[in-house]
This record gives structure tokens, C-alpha cells and sequence, in this order.
């Protein structure tokens, strides 16, 4: 019989473990299910302009169609974030790259705003819960001493996906391939690459964590728990940190385009520069890695949303083209290396019990967040100095999560899971 210091002395043996070809392989499968994650993000940013300046559409209609996507993602990160503490990491890898494949495919024949809007809220459902196993997933299967440096590779790999979106709608918004629009292309691309990814990851192996867990028989900790002793005064923060976090890293991918245009310039413009803003992305990615394992990521964390709150505020007050350029570039390489940094963070603050739960949970508040989001700043948008308010409140959002960071934010560094 299997007992509790058995499996302890086998997730001691797991963390262990040297760096080895399967690692990166899985790296490689988590970072490719993550590209069609961020493509997904910041397709809905980079079309806004498009779908207003076609479509006709209203500031309403508008922010509908940008949080309908982002309620599909709450939906699925609160409930396949759960259910990979019950099922398992690797099922719900299949399954929530499956519903947004479909989805995002079907969404590409929307032949009205209803119809969009529906397929955008299921195809939200799949990719909501993508980082969030990602980071549970890649937590329990790499070694602690290079956790840190696997995961901003793997979320290198993905980011690769802003500025192809961004060039890609460059591209394609301007044409009508085979008599369909060019935004229709963009919904076609996502779809079936992902479909490659459900292909690509069908073998890949469960959780040895969830695995030892299982093989122990331990009773399955209740979602409730996550909201009592001991956990939720780390849940709360958690919260909070994900609400407040979506304002400048969000705030910036879905509102730019129309942040340009609020300042005086045409939409093909518009993308052009933000296909330049967004090479940031996986630059900051890539910077993360060396940076991951050299310095502990709550003071990381807060150090780059630090920096996005000042690029952030330069980008909303600039006028010149050259500082536009030089602020929002410099802002995504920011955010990146925060990201990279916060996915690791919150998944190590929280032991395998409920590692999935309280990170799909806390996690889907920012899709909520993100939902509401263009209903609160896109009004703010056509008043007088509009770019600046937006940006002056993403400031304070910001420099709130990090005061909350920086006051009961737990150090987590390069120990193995589960240790206290």
C-alpha cells in the first residue's frame, strides 16, 4: 500500500530530476497550445478597429463583441481549472483546445454580430482554461531549479503569436481572399492551427504530481477549501492581483488599435504600428528567461508592472510617432517579462490539492475583469485627452496590485512544490 511518505519521498525524487529531451518536448506541446491562447487575446484587440470601421458598429456592440470572449474564458478557466484537479492536467489540455478549434472555425462564417458574439463566448470557454493547466501543468513536471526558466519558454513560444497577429491583420485586413474578408482569414488560421495542437498533444503524459496524488487515494479537496483556512487569505490576494493586473496588461492588447485611432490615425496605420508594439512581446518573453531564475518572482512581478505603469502613461499622453513606438514597445517587453513571471508565481503559491482550482478561479476573475474592461475605459476613451484617462487609471490599477504584491505576496523562488 501506497502511503502519504511514499508519495512525499516521490515528488522529492520528481523535483529531482535532472533537465531531460521529454522536459523540453513538453515545453515545446505547452508552448504551442499557448501561441493559439495569445492569438486568440489579441485577435480581439487587433479587429476591433476592423469590425468598427465595416461593421458599423456602435461602442456597445463594439464592447460586446471583445466581452463575450472574455466571459467564455472566465467560464472555462473557473470550471476546466477545477476539473483538472479531478480528471487530470492532460484531459482537459485535449479538451480545451478542442472547443476553441471548433469554435473559432465556425466563427469565421458569423453571418451577423449574434452569431459572432456566440461563437466568440464558446470558443472562449476552450481557451480560458489554456494557461491556466499550462502553468499547473508545467509546475508538477519540471525540475524546481529551472521551473521558472521551462515556463518562460514555453510562454515564448506562445507570445511569437502577438506579432503574428499583428502582421498577419496588417496583411490580410486590407484584402478580400477568395471573396472573404480579410478578419475571416484571421478566425481560419486560429482554428486550424489549434486543431494541429490537439493532434500534436495526444500523447503526451499526466501529471506525476496529479499521478502520486491519485495513486495515495487522497480524498479530493473540496472547492470550497480554497476560500477557508489555510488558503484563502491567498486566495484573496490572488484575486485581486488578477483583477487589478488585466487593466494594463489587457487594457493595452485590446484598446490600442482604438487608442490610435483616438488620436488621429487611420486604422491600416494603426495596425501597422501595433504589428511594430508588438515584436515587444516575445522580446519580453525572451528576456524572462535568464531573468526567471535570478531574481524571486514576487519582486519581479512587481518591479515590471512597476515599468508598465510609467511606458503605459507615456504611450497614452505621446503624440510623436517615434515615442509612440518607443513607449509602446517598450511597455510590451515589460509586460512580458511580468507575465512570464506571474504565471510561474501564482500556480508555486499554491500546493497540488488545490493547485488547479484556486488557480482557475483566481485566474477567471480576470477574464471578468477583461470583460468589463472595454465597457469601463472605451467611454472613457471619447472624452476630452481620452488616451491619457484611460491610461491614467490603467496606472493606478497597477500600482495597486503591486502595493498588494509587495505587502502579502509570499516569496516562492526556486523551492520544490508543496514545501513551505
Amino acid at each position: 500500500m501506497i502511503t502519504t511518505s511514499d508519495v512525499g519521498r516521490e515528488r522529492l525524487r520528481l523535483d529531482e530530476l535532472p533537465v531531460r529531451p521529454i522536459h523540453r518536448k513538453l515545453v515545446l506541446l505547452v508552448g504551442a497550445g499557448l501561441f493559439f491562447d495569445l492569438y486568440e487575446l489579441f485577435l480581439a484587440g487587433t479587429i476591433t478597429g476592423v469590425l468598427k470601421q465595416q461593421m458599423h458598429l456602435s461602442t456597445f456592440q463594439l464592447s460586446g463583441i471583445v466581452g463575450s470572449a472574455f466571459a467564455g474564458q472566465f467560464l472555462g478557466a473557473l470550471v476546466i481549472g477545477r476539473l483538472s484537479d479531478v480528471f487530470g492536467r492532460r484531459r482537459m489540455f485535449m479538451i480545451n483546445i478542442a472547443l476553441y478549434s471548433g469554435f473559432t472555425l465556425l466563427g469565421a462564417f458569423s453571418p451577423n454580430i449574434t452569431f459572432l458574439m456566440v461563437t466568440r463566448f464558446l470558443a472562449g470557454l476552450g481557451i480560458g482554461a489554456e494557461m491556466t493547466v499550462s502553468d499547473t501543468y508545467l509546475s508538477e513536471v519540471v525540475p524546481p531549479q529551472v521551473r521558472g526558466r521551462m515556463i518562460a519558454m514555453a510562454y515564448t513560444i506562445g507570445f511569437c503569436a502577438v506579432p503574428t497577429v499583428g502582421f498577419l491583420a496588417k496583411w490580410l485586413v486590407p484584402l478580400q481572399p477568395f471573396g472573404i474578408e480579410g478578419w475571416r482569414w484571421l478566425f481560419v488560421i486560429g482554428g486550424l492551427g489549434a486543431a494541429v495542437v490537439v493532434f500534436a498533444r495526444r500523447d503526451m503524459p499526466e501529471s506525476p504530481h496529479w499521478i502520486a496524488r491519485q495513486q495515495n487515494k487522497t480524498a479530493l479537496t473540496p472547492f470550497s477549501a480554497i476560500v477557508r483556512p489555510p488558503y484563502r487569505a491567498r486566495t484573496t490576494l490572488f484575486s485581486a492581483v488578477m483583477i487589478l493586473q488585466v487593466f494594463g496588461y489587457y487594457g493595452f492588447g485590446t484598446l490600442a488599435v482604438l487608442v490610435l485611432d483616438r488620436k488621429g490615425f487611420e486604422v491600416v496605420t494603426s495596425l501597422s504600428y501595433l504589428a511594430v508594439t508588438y515584436l515587444g512581446y516575445p522580446l519580453g518573453s525572451l528576456l524572462a528567461i535568464p531573468l526567471m531564475e535570478r531574481i524571486e518572482r514576487k519582486h519581479l512581478v512587481m518591479g515590471t508592472a512597476t515599468l508598465m505603469a510609467i511606458f503605459g502613461l507615456t504611450f497614452g499622453f505621446a503624440t510623436s510617432v517615434p515615442l509612440i513606438l518607443l513607449s509602446g514597445g517598450l511597455f510590451t517587453v515589460a509586460s512580458n517579462v511580468f507575465s512570464d513571471a506571474i504565471h510561474a508565481y501564482l500556480p508555486e503559491s499554491f500546493p497540488t490539492a488545490v493547485r488547479g482550482t484556486a488557480s482557475g478561479a483566481t485566474y477567471s476573475l480576470s477574464k471578468v475583469s477583461t470583460a468589463l474592461l472595454p465597457f469601463l475605459l472605451l467611454p472613457l476613451l471619447d472624452r476630452p485627452n481620452g488616451p491619457g484617462l484611460v491610461f491614467s487609471v490603467i496606472t493606478v490599477a497597477l500600482l495597486a496590485m503591486v502595493a498588494l504584491v509587495g505587502i502579502w505576496g509570499p516569496l516562492t523562488g526556486r523551492r520544490a512544490l508543496d514545501a513551505e
